[in-house]
């Protein structure tokens, strides 16, 4: 991509969508799945009666779990331990890759099956892992799209969305070979036979792999319960085949009993994919039930800060701590729509990603520092968030973080301006000063003589009378006035 290249590697927004603007492509592809995805939630909304109240629960359930967030991680790994699972604690991502790594090299193996994982999508484990000589195999379908693309992730919900049927079709046949069971040469971009294709590349896999490596859409503190909703079934693959199971989870994905996970079971479906609810809910405690046959012998849950406790501190910004990951908002996002995910430069595109990732990371690169400008404001994502984030609100308050220290902390003239003013406005001895002076220095400017208006202001408020015509304070205050006439 051309433009200014970012600390992260990756153009500043501004930049990056301008060349996203330019792929006709892209933008046919964004409107046509974009407005199917708006649909289908648009039903699936309208027939829940009390969808506002639901998105008035799970707003409070995650205000109330990130209020009591230390209480909640210790019950967790308690209950996990009890079930015999193992809890790792990872301040960031070199950490979290270095447990993971260190994990899949005690068992010997060289290779292991993902679920779907935004947090190791954070962490760039798959990177990680190939660094150490171990190959990580994608097994959702939209994944396994993006990995044989050599490409990256553009949608929370469908990481495939910049392409259309025809270009994963050639993808399959000529990258599918080099991984695994080619795709058969006859194949078309009928998307059941693509779906076939796939489900022939994975199934060795599957049977072969001895690890798997997953997130969670959820983790009950309770019971110690992690929790992944999903639509294809390869998820269950992966977290009931493998020997040993590696689960990577943000903190905040906490709630607190399984009564609490039922709010989120009818929001999340809804929201994200537009039915009533997931094809695939899978859950596991532990071990348990690895005696049987179902389920892995080893788990080990490693939960990841990397930047969310600093969010947490912030009382305006921790909201996007809130995301269950619907992707709701980017389907409604007109910026989104005509610049995919790929020009925010960041696992967690659209809205969201526009609040989250600064976060996350700080605002010390440029790209960080444009990614709460990528939106025009316009409140759609805060109408069909399902946890009500008002991320208009986070926007324009990381803006003001983004001026502020930009400033290196030394207060803008509009802040410095409204000081003064609430200076003056405090005191009636105060206020009558500042009249006075305000009308001798009109006069000094020689407003009477440019009708009524003040010509160029000296200093910085020349910025101001440059571009706006400024009224000549009066010759009286109306409170000389009236203690001339009325006193």
């Amino acid at each position: 991509m051309s433009g200014r290249v970012t600390d992260l590697g990756m153009p500043a927004f501004p930049d990056a969508a301008r060349d996203a603007l330019a792929d006709t492509q892209l933008r046919r592809n964004l409107a046509h799945a974009t407005a199917t995805i708006r649909e289908k939630r648009a039903g699936a909304v309208g027939e829940q009666a009390d969808w506002e109240e639901l998105r008035e629960a799970g707003r409070a359930l995650k205000e109330r779990t990130l209020r009591h967030l230390d209480h909640y991680l210790l019950l967790l790994e308690e209950r996990v331990t009890e079930a015999g699972g193992t809890v790792h604690w990872a301040r960031d991502a070199a950490e979290a890759n270095r447990i993971v790594t260190g994990l899949v090299q005690e068992t010997g193996e060289r290779e292991v099956v993902k679920v779907k994982s935004m947090a190791t999508q954070e962490t760039g484990l798959n990177e990680a892992l190939a660094g150490a000589g171990i190959a990580a195999y994608e097994t959702d379908l939209a994944e396994l799209i993006v990995q044989l693309g050599e490409d990256r992730p553009s949608h929370i919900l469908v990481p495939a969305i910049h392409r259309n049927r025809a270009e994963i079709r050639d993808l399959f046949r000529n990258r599918m070979a080099a991984h695994g069971t080619a795709a058969p040469e006859e194949l078309s971009d009928d998307p059941r036979q693509l779906a076939e294709a796939a489900r022939r590349h994975l199934r060795e896999k599957f049977l072969r792999a001895k690890v798997g490596v997953s997130g969670a859409n959820f983790l009950v503190a309770e019971t110690g319960t992690a929790v992944v909703v999903e639509s294809e079934g390869n998820g269950r693959m992966c977290l009931t085949l493998p020997e040993t199971l590696i689960s990577v989870v943000g903190i905040e994905k906490l709630v607190p009993t399984w009564q609490d996970l039922e709010t989120f079971l009818q929001l999340l479906p809804r929201s994200s994919t537009g039915e009533r609810m997931n094809p695939y809910t899978s859950t596991w405690t532990g071990t348990r039930g690895a005696e049987d046959g179902d389920g892995p012998r080893t788990f080990h849950l490693v939960l990841l800060d990397a930047g969310r406790t600093r969010a947490l501190a912030d009382p305006v910004g921790r909201q996007a701590l809130y995301c269950i990951r619907c992707s709701a908002c980017l389907n409604v996002c007109p910026v989104y729509e005509r610049t995919g995910g790929h020009a925010y430069g960041s696992v967690y595109p659209g809205p969201i990603g526009a609040i989250l990732g600064p976060q996350l990371r700080g605002l010390e690169s440029e790209l960080d520092r444009s990614l709460p400008y990528a939106s025009s404001l316009c409140g759609a994502c805060y109408d069909v968030c399902p946890v009500k984030i008002d991320i208009p609100e986070v926007l324009v308050h990381l803006r003001t973080r983004v001026v502020e220290e930009k400033r290196g902390g030394v207060p803008p003239p509009e802040r410095l301006a409204m000081r003064a003013a609430g200076w003056a406005l405090g005191s009636p001895g105060r206020l009558a000063a500042a009249q006075r002076a305000a009308g001798a220095g009109g006069r000094v400017l020689g407003s009477r003589r440019r009708g009524g208006r003040l010509g160029r202001l000296p200093g910085p408020l020349s910025r101001w009378s440059d571009a706006r015509d400024t009224p000549a304070p009066a010759r009286e205050s109306f409170r000389a006035w009236w203690r001339r006439n009325r006193g």
